[in-house]
């Protein structure tokens, strides 16, 4: 991963193998190489992590065209290289005028493409936000809208499951044990997972999404409760809870502890009473911390024992600075979903429940 793309503070986007080309113009594409025919992954050409100091990067795989290749060589071996972007296989694009022509169309493919897509959708989370909290949410500083719009790009991310699945028999290691290993070996192929823009935009009436932003002081912590609906209560469906905090770092420059500032977030306790553990398809604990964004994921399938007005206090705590400590206050933004496939009154349940806008209560360290 080169600079600038191995970001400590931005999001790295990987190009997942998506784009929206039909049947009949994919014939177009019929003399090449589709190397991922029947998975969600990331192209050949996009490159590989983890980042600096093993963090999760690729951040994010967004859609980058379905790349196909074109053989080379045939010898003891095939030689292969990306082929160009076209109908049959490519993202359409504005393209520049020529011969007098305007509105035109061409092609493109990869990180760039992937990139500007993520870009987009920042800007339509943005859009939502201010429709549906209007100046609640414009009046937050701006750095405070930056940050969360970052978390709320990473929180949809999820594993393609048949693609992980993949990975994992393909590079393993196998055997009791390894479960930190291979998923090592998943987040440096999909990073947090791919990005549905949709999904990022979207509501739904089986689950619910909020928000909360801050700053930070050394050694401080930030407590949300997160509300549990009644409807999930006694239910054994599979549901979830997930947490994303992303945050600004200050940096080192020459020195390699580059990050100065990690925050993290902690496993409430309460959470037993979700019937819920780590996610398995997820990154884990560690891997996770090593960025300016970390996500956690807790999943069941057995009932969970929810009482009226009841809350999860979620903490996000900022551990003991790198390095020189970091006098200045920390930007934090969290998204935090919970969801049960089917169960149509979560939505409506959380909102009657939740002010527009969360406020972080703020205490000394722990």
């Amino acid at each position: 991963m080169l600079s600038p793309a191995e970001t400590v503070n931005g999001i790295t986007v990987g190009a997942g193998n998506v784009d929206a080309v039909g049947p009949a113009e994919r014939g177009l594409a019929r003399t090449l190489i589709d190397p991922f025919p029947a998975h969600v992954a990331a192209n050949p050409s996009s490159s590989l992590g983890p980042g600096f100091a093993r963090s999760v990067k690729p951040d994010i795989l967004m859609p980058g065209s379905r790349e196909h290749m074109a053989c080379v060589g045939n010898h003891g071996h095939i030689d292969i290289r990306p082929a160009q972007a076209s109908r049959g296989a490519g993202l359409k694009v504005a393209a520049p005028p020529r011969v007098g022509r305007e509105n035109l169309d061409g092609y493109s493919n990869g990180t760039s493409a992937a990139a500007a897509l993520a870009s987009r959708t920042c800007h339509r989370i943005h859009d939502a936000l201010e429709s549906a909290y209007g100046d609640a949410f414009l009046r937050l500083p701006p750095i405070q809208r930056a940050v969360l719009l970052k978390a709320l790009l990473v929180h949809p991310a999820q594993w393609p499951r048949d693609t992980a699945e993949l990975i994992k028999r393909t590079l393993g290691p196998i055997g009791r044990g390894q479960a930190s290993k291979q998923k090592d070996n998943i987040r440096r192929f999909l990073g947090y997972g791919y990005v549905d823009a949709e999904d990022a935009v979207a509501c739904a009436a089986d689950r619910a999404t909020f928000f909360a932003t801050g700053l930070l002081g050394a050694n401080r912590i930030a407590s949300i409760d997160v509300p549990v609906p009644v409807a999930i209560g006694g239910k054994a469906r599979p549901h979830n809870l997930s947490a994303t905090v992303a945050w600004f770092s200050p940096v080192l420059p020459g020195r390699k502890s580059y990050r100065s500032c990690r925050l993290k977030i902690l496993t409430p306790t309460e959470i037993e009473a979700l019937s819920v553990s780590g996610d398995s398809w997820h990154p884990d604990e560690n891997q996770s911390n090593r960025g300016t964004v970390s996500s956690r994921r807790w999943y069941g399938t057995n009932a969970p024992v929810v009482v009226p007005n009841m809350t999860i206090p979620l903490v996000v705590q900022r551990d003991p600075d790198q390095g020189a400590p970091v006098d200045e206050e920390i930007p934090f933004g969290l998204a935090v979903t919970i969801s049960m496939l089917g169960e149509m009154e979560i939505y409506d349940e959380v909102r009657a429940r939740i002010a527009p806008q969360v406020q972080a209560r703020s205490a000394d360290g722990i």
